[in-house]
């Protein structure tokens, strides 16, 4: 397998606008976070075909789980205490809880599904090959 199958294909396209992104944060806040970094690895090593590539990128998801465990465990106890607080708010727009928590999972079930998938573990594979 030469090319990455098209899911793997997007969820490489994400990653590396995300990493752009935390490129230009980085330079331009002179501040960085390792979540946001922590992508960098995992996309050098899914279009080299590294053979660490499938280990780095599961550890990467588990850190993006934790840290969204985390984010949701802080938000039910602020609920708990302010439920009129809890609200987020971009450039003056309320975005709807419900949303965000619908998207998290969808997001996070897509790159469990292609981390975890077959066709992955094929593409990863075949890099050590040649």
């Amino acid at each position: 397998m030469t090319k990455p199958h098209p899911l793997l294909a997007f969820l490489m396209l994400i990653y590396a606008i995300l990493a752009v992104a935390a490129l230009w944060r980085t330079f331009t806040m002179q501040t960085f976070d390792l979540l946001t970094l922590g992508v960098l690895p995992v996309l050098y090593g899914l279009y080299t075909r590294q053979f660490w590539a499938g280990v780095v990128f599961k550890i990467y998801l588990a850190i993006q789980t934790v840290a969204l465990l985390a984010l949701a465990t802080a938000a039910v106890i602020a609920y708990q205490i302010t439920p009129e607080d809890v609200k987020v708010v971009y450039q003056g727009q309320n975005i709807p809880i419900s949303g965000l928590v619908v998207l998290a999972i969808v997001v996070m079930s897509f790159q469990f599904w292609v981390a975890f998938s077959n066709k992955t573990r094929l593409y990863l594979a075949s890099g050590n090959n040649s």
